[in-house]
């Protein structure tokens, strides 16, 4: 009999099916018995064949669970990344060739015992925002087959909507790992430029391109992307990660009247509208920016030089193939023999000039929101008018890999037609974890489900959890959220991981003559101490040191005991200081101290 999962799998599903006695096979054969049942020919180029998946799953019971974080998790990738053993095809199939080895992500989840189901349909070339330029055919948004997907990623999204996988990869360049998600009622992990190799993808936009994630929810897409993240030299566009943090209720910047264009989709707005609305009640400020720029920055990708990119990418094969390619793809990329090196330099001067325009910008929002595709078309609209109607999509989301940011699309409702719409986050470079918090939060207040499932209950988002780079501390005065010094860790890049209490060993003081108030937490596991409420942020390896640094006396940098046994680097004071101190240790905390 095979197990009880959602129609939407997540990785919690899947933890819980495996605690209850499921195993691999179970899974599988539930995958199988999905894939047959599954009404959309256009999802997959080359699903893994029925019997090899059986295998795999014996070949993971016989070795057992090792701890491996995606140990018998069930994913599909674009078929534009490289798998050993299937033919990579970038959706045109003259173009095939058999990788000799996986690409550095499909690697390092197979490593993490992730099971491949198939290699997914897109946009050829990766070249379109809409799911249609394929031969294998266009897969359907699942909410109204009349309607595209998004791509180019197309069938990656369709696969984790359908339920057919807990997670698909995707790649983006101008919005290909976003559009689609917004289109199926997903979340689309859209990494820093650098942050995930892309060593064994075809390239649409070398220096632009990013391997992207489709999940349910973002507390898994983030899960997925940190399997993946890292240097590789088989990459040199890959850079270690510098964190930036993002406050808990952040400054975020959205849409003036001048700038918002929805293309008639009143219902698209109005999902927007209510994206704003609900930012506010979770406490954000909303600052209104000026879109001009990013707007032109956008234009460069395909109205640009960086066209020329996805000339070079199949200059050899476009050469000697032109009519094995889609009619539209071939339009966009022999078009780009037009631009000369002078024109590529002009518009990398142009890009650095619009760098330094929206540079203070970033001085007042923490963050962007911005619609992920202002509307849709149906797959009939889309073909009749294929390259504006496309352009009409990458309105919002063209800008972010040129300008090197990170982005999180999220659902964030459905229009009275019944479609979904999204919304996107933008933050800085290496924002990625600093996003995540607040996005789930977002997809979890609009109540709209996982892909076909609306009504899904969405999994909590996991704050615990420290970013790589990134060093825990905690916090027990000036520095908490809301409070006078907490400026100290937002500026540098602090990112507000959990609040707890201590073990029930201290006691805490009111320090006379400091400036701000200041309390002073000391350790004392014999005079009738008690927990003490604490927050703990992550701050940058680099920015940690200049923090402990700066620190005056008689306060100091030590190790607290945490309620649930572990450990963290946290303030202290010296004991000479609490002489002349009063104690406010019954109070549990410093923010009851001051809030009187």
């Amino acid at each position: 009999m095979l197990p009880e999962l959602p129609e939407i799998m997540t990785l919690d599903a899947l933890r819980a099916a495996y605690a209850n006695g499921a195993t691999p096979l179970d899974i599988i054969e539930a995958v199988i018995a999905r894939r047959s049942a599954a009404t959309d020919p256009a999802i997959f180029i080359h699903a893994v064949a029925d019997d090899d998946l059986r295998a795999q799953a014996q070949a993971m019971m016989a070795q057992g669970d090792r701890g491996q974080p995606l140990w018998g998790v069930p994913f599909a990738a674009k078929d534009n990344i490289d798998v050993q053993g299937i033919p990579t095809t970038a959706g045109c199939p003259a173009y095939a060739y058999d990788p000799s080895e996986d690409a550095a992500v499909i690697a390092r989840l197979r490593a993490a015992g992730a099971i491949l189901i198939g290699k997914t349909n897109l946009d050829q070339f990766a070249t379109g925002l809409n799911g249609s330029r394929s031969p294998h055919g266009a897969p359907r948004s699942v909410f109204d087959a009349d309607y595209v997907s998004g791509g180019s990623s197309s069938g990656s999204a369709v696969a984790v909507a359908s339920g057919l996988a807990v997670f698909a990869l995707g790649t983006d360049t101008a919005g290909s790992g976003r559009v689609p998600a917004a289109f199926n009622n997903l979340v689309g992990i859209k990494p820093t430029p650098g942050l995930v190799p892309n060593t064994g993808v075809v390239p649409a936009c070398k220096s632009v391109d990013v391997v992207t994630v489709f999940a349910g929810c973002v507390r898994d897409g983030v899960a997925v992307r940190r399997i993946m993240d890292g240097v590789d030299p088989g990459d040199g566009f890959t850079r270690p990660a510098q964190p930036v943090g993002i406050p808990p209720k952040p400054r975020i910047g959205i849409l003036t009247a001048s700038e918002r264009e929805f293309y008639g989709n009143t219902g698209f707005e109005a999902v927007y509208d209510a994206a704003l609305a609900q930012a506010e009640a979770l406490g954000a400020t909303l600052v209104p920016f000026d879109y001009a720029p990013f707007r032109e920055a956008a234009a460069l990708l395909y109205e640009g030089p960086w066209v020329a990119e996805r000339l070079a990418a199949v200059k050899g094969f476009i050469a000697t193939n032109a009519d094995d390619f889609d009619p539209t793809v071939r339009q966009i990329i022999q078009g780009a023999a037009g631009h000369s090196a002078v024109d590529a330099f002009n518009g990398r001067y142009r890009l650095e000039e619009i760098r330094a325009m929206v540079a203070p910008i970033w001085a007042d929002v923490d963050m962007l929101m911005l619609p992920t595709s202002p509307t849709t078309y149906t797959v009939a609209d889309m073909l009749a008018d294929p390259i504006a109607k496309n352009s009409h999509f990458g309105r919002y989301t063209n800008f972010a890999n040129l300008l090197g940011y990170a982005a999180i699309a999220f659902p964030a409702g459905f229009t009275p037609q019944g479609l979904p719409a999204g919304v996107t986050l933008v933050g800085p470079a290496f924002s990625d974890e600093g996003l995540a918090p607040f996005c789930a939060a977002m997809h979890a207040a609009a109540a709209c489900g996982m892909g076909r499932d609306t009504a899904a209950d969405i999994p909590a988002y996991d704050t615990g959890h420290v970013p790589p780079g990134m060093i825990a501390m905690a916090v027990v005065g000036a520095h908490l959220t809301g409070m006078p010094l907490n400026a100290q860790l937002t500026s540098v890049g602090g990112q507000l991981i959990t609040t707890t209490t201590t073990s029930a060993d201290y006691r805490l003081f009111a320090l006379p003559g400091t400036t701000p108030p200041k309390p002073g937490l000391v350790f004392d596991a014999d005079a009738g101490g008690q927990p003490i409420a604490v927050e703990i942020w992550a701050l940058p390896e680099a920015a940690f040191g200049r923090f402990v640094a700066d620190i005056p006396a008689p306060l100091g940098i030590g190790k607290l005991a945490l309620a649930d046994g572990s450990s963290v680097s946290g303030f202290l004071c010296e004991g000479f200081a609490i002489k002349e101190a009063t104690e406010i240790t019954h109070l549990g905390g410093w923010r009851a101290y001051v809030d009187g």
